[in-house]
């Protein structure tokens, strides 16, 4: 039994290997001996989500399908009599179309240009009845009817357990013997920081570092199943966001469409309230500005775990909400300040030709096509999509600045988008110090307010393992951070000695 980070892992190393060629372009893991990936986990663990993320890291194209929603007929293809001559006689012979599955796959190479990629198959042990022996034929030869999975197309697929799904069809030996399986389980630490990353909201995050187990359950009672997964979670995250946004009322009903266990729904619903009425209470904005009286770190310092949890958890995720911004921010003007140098070095050889309008329209073009292509293939982050969009704005918003403000020389172009890019790091570097002048806030509210507790662990900690908190220290630095994760390294190391020694015995 692995968690769902590892099984991730397994998979992306397994797709790497599986297409991996020698010197003649061949697979060095022949097509027939790559095993499909079977992923066996309960729903809602983030099956799909892993899927995404590897194609993406990867580049290659994902093609998913929920078997569950397949008939025979469009799994396999349509039959229809074709003729052939056989020992100088016509015979009607029964083929069949193209399946809608393997089509697929052939589209997203014809519209994407990716020729590699993850043909992904969910819920593959609950087909239905007249679908199940021709799937049984897939995994062992990768066949539907007589089309073939596309070379350089690896199999992966996913189920569910019997005891979360009554449709499950246990696969036999002879089956399983050639699939590659993978049993994961749901882990609260790791979808942890996959929720951090994806900027989950703070009021859930808090409520499960209180209620772990509340994470993922499912059970039966008397009332019928009842069940709360990650994918419930991450919903629950976006709808809440929205509904803050427009001011709206968020209650046990709306929780309720989202987690389905009574007792959990109550519970958060409460916590929620509790989370909102921190957040007024604390004035988190002053404490992050360094201008909170001196009450607060009083009132903090006295007050109950759950309170001063959910109080840190409200700090550090907004820090690391605009870390994650500025670090995104970062990386898209790295990407443009690439394209503009090609720019800059057609203007210095001194070309009198309007180019500088033509190449920013070419490169907004070409950066729309790839955007696309990559969307077309199914292995487009949200990162890539938001910096691609901010780079094909700044480069069309420059352009038409140019024609109604720089009609001069193409030296004079340039300098017009020079300077707006210029304003656009400037205006980064500027969040970047107030980004770290909030942190700094940070770290001296927590000294002040928990001398004594263990709150100092847990906001180095969350910043150690957080992406944004890590990459935004790495880059930029942070002293406060850099002090007490010394200190505390240090103080680990003592502890680990003092063990060490009592178990000498001396």
């Amino acid at each position: 039994m692995m968690n769902i980070k590892q099984a991730k892992d397994c998979i992306e190393n397994t797709v790497r290997l599986y297409l991996k060629k020698n010197e003649f372009g061949e697979y060095r893991i022949p097509v027939v001996r790559q095993r499909p990936i079977f992923l066996l986990g309960a729903p809602g663990i983030g099956k799909t989500a892993i899927m995404e993320q590897i194609a993406q890291e990867l580049s290659v194209g994902l093609v998913s399908y929920s078997m569950t929603h397949h008939t025979r007929q469009s799994a396999l293809g349509l039959p229809f009599i074709s003729h052939r001559q056989y020992g100088g006689r016509e015979t009607a012979v029964s083929e069949y179309t193209m399946s809608e599955i393997i089509a697929s796959v052939y589209e997203v190479m014809e519209e994407s240009g990716t020729k590699e990629g993850i043909l992904f198959l969910d819920e593959i042990n609950c087909v239905s009845e007249t679908l199940a022996p021709s799937m049984l034929q897939f995994l062992q030869y990768k066949v539907f009817g007589r089309h073939s999975v596309p070379e350089g197309w690896v199999i992966v697929t996913a189920g569910n357990p019997p005891e979360y799904n009554k449709s499950v069809r246990e696969f036999d030996v002879v089956t399983m013997d050639r699939l590659k399986v993978l049993s994961v389980d749901a882990d609260y630490p790791v979808w942890k920081e996959y929720a951090r990353e994806r900027g989950v909201h703070a009021a859930i995050l808090n409520f499960l570092e209180l209620k772990k187990e509340y994470f993922y359950k499912i059970e039966t009672t008397v009332n019928g199943r009842s069940y709360v997964t990650a994918r419930g979670w991450e919903d629950l995250s976006g709808i809440l966001a929205l509904y803050e946004e427009e001011g709206m009322k968020v209650d046990e009903a709306l929780i309720g469409q989202y987690l389905h266990n009574e007792k959990i729904v109550r519970e958060f619903a409460a916590y929620y309230d509790l989370f909102n009425k921190y957040k007024k209470e604390y004035e988190t904005e002053e404490i992050l500005s360094g201008t909170a009286p001196e009450q607060t770190a009083e009132r903090a310092r006295i007050a109950a775990f759950d309170e001063r949890l959910s109080l840190l958890g409200m700090l550090t995720d907004k820090v690391m909400s605009e870390m994650r911004e500025n670090l995104e921010s970062s990386d898209y003007l790295t990407d443009l300040f690439q394209g503009l140098r090609a720019v800059k070095a057609v203007v210095e050889k001194g070309c009198q030709e309007p180019v500088v309008v033509d190449m920013l329209q070419s490169q907004a073009q070409a950066r729309r096509q790839l955007l696309q292509s990559r969307q077309k293939a199914g292995n487009l982050s949200g990162e890539e999509r938001r910096k691609s969009n901010r780079i094909i704005r700044f480069l069309e918003e420059a352009g038409r600045g140019i024609v109604l403000e720089a009609s001069g020389s193409q030296q004079e172009a340039f300098g017009f988008v020079k300077a707006r890019f210029e304003d656009e790091l400037d205006r980064m570097k500027k969040e970047t110090v107030r980004i770290g002048g909030r942190l700094s806030h940070l770290f001296a509210f927590v000294e002040k307010a928990f001398p004594e507790g263990n709150e100092m662990l847990i906001l180095v900690t969350e910043l150690t393992v957080n992406q944004a908190g890590a990459g935004f220290i790495s880059r930029f630095g942070c002293e406060p951070y850099q002090r007490y994760n010394e200190r505390l390294m240090l103080s680990e190391r003592q502890s680990l000695l003092q063990e060490e020694i009592a178990a000498l015995d001396l």
